[in-house]
């Protein structure tokens, strides 16, 4: 029978995990408040930690993703409206100016064509797309793990850098998605909770609160442009592309095109945040590959990490 590995439970492993799961726990506290959803992250990672020496690697590559959700859960306490002042009529109408179009007499946005003309087919079909924005790309991370762990460490990385990126333009340009302005107009309502807009409906055909319960944790509400749901699966595609999958590409590319087309669909985005959005993955792509990879100090840190996954 084979026995444990008597070194993941060294002394300075277990002050490690320990370490790192208390001051996580109590800074989550005095920073957002205490969630169930933390005591999971702290399960999964300490679970993976000690099962096995390949469950730790795993949960040590992706490491990376739990910063990028840290990070993102802690948004919640610098709200973006306090930087800088929600852009809510002059995104809709810069909307309507580049790809507004005439329909029952009047100027309309796709977004608000789509809301008078929706039906149940795009409905469940835009449910899909989106539910796919967070299991693909972590899927396909898991993949490069077992195969191509080079590979993985530089699409972990990159899928973070594209997120902080996307951040950054959070604070300088805070945004309103469309179904706040189709709520709301143009009055700025602070503290305004996530929407699940035209999503609602794919719940209510399967009756779940699938995306209920995801947009009631919305980090931010005017955090809509740049769209970064329409960002990640970019990444994933160009990764994809590198590693030459064959028709698996073509389904990468299915899947953005999909996801794209349902940000706009269920007034979750303008088509100027998904323009944005994909902007913002080839410019974190380009960052990646052509200035970071170039550094000495970062290379050695990519060399650093992979003997440990």
């Amino acid at each position: 029978m084979q026995t444990r590995d008597p070194r993941l439970f060294s002394i300075n492993n277990i002050l490690l995990s320990l370490a790192l799961s208390l001051g996580y726990l109590l800074f989550s506290f005095f920073l957002i408040g205490f969630k169930t959803d933390q005591l999971f992250l702290v399960g999964l990672f300490n679970g993976c930690f000690f099962s096995s020496t390949i469950s730790r690697k795993f949960i040590t590559g992706f490491a990376i993703f739990i910063v990028y959700w840290i990070l993102f859960d802690y948004m919640k306490a610098f709200p973006n409206y306090t930087v800088n002042e929600v852009r809510i009529g002059e995104l809709y109408q810069a909307e309507k100016q580049l790809f507004g179009f005439n329909y029952a007499g009047n100027v309309v946005t796709p977004n608000e064509y789509w809301l008078l003309n929706g039906t149940t087919f795009l409905d469940v079909l835009s449910g899909l797309f989106y539910l796919c924005w967070i299991p693909v790309p972590l899927a396909f991370a898991a993949y490069l793990f077992f195969v191509d762990k080079k590979i993985f460490l530089h699409f972990a990385l990159t899928f973070v850098l594209v997120n902080l990126l996307g951040f950054v333009i959070y604070y300088v340009y805070p945004a309103a998605p469309p179904w706040y302005y189709q709520l709301h107009g143009t009055e700025f309502i602070q503290g305004t909770n996530g929407n699940t807009a035209g999503l609602h409906k794919f719940d209510e055909y399967f009756n779940t609160g699938v995306f209920k319960s995801l947009y009631e944790k919305s980090s931010n509400v005017f955090a809509a442009m740049p769209s970064l749901h329409s960002s990640y699966p970019l990444i994933v595609l160009y990764y994809a592309m590198q590693k030459k999958l064959g028709w698996m590409n073509w389904v990468f590319f299915i899947v953005a095109a999909g996801i794209w087309f349902a940000a706009v669909y269920t007034s979750h985005h303008y088509i100027i945040d998904v323009l944005a959005g994909i902007a913002c993955a080839v410019s974190g792509i380009a960052l990646f590959q052509l200035v970071l990879l170039k550094l000495p100090p970062f290379k050695r840190f990519i060399d650093r990490y992979l003997t440990k996954i």
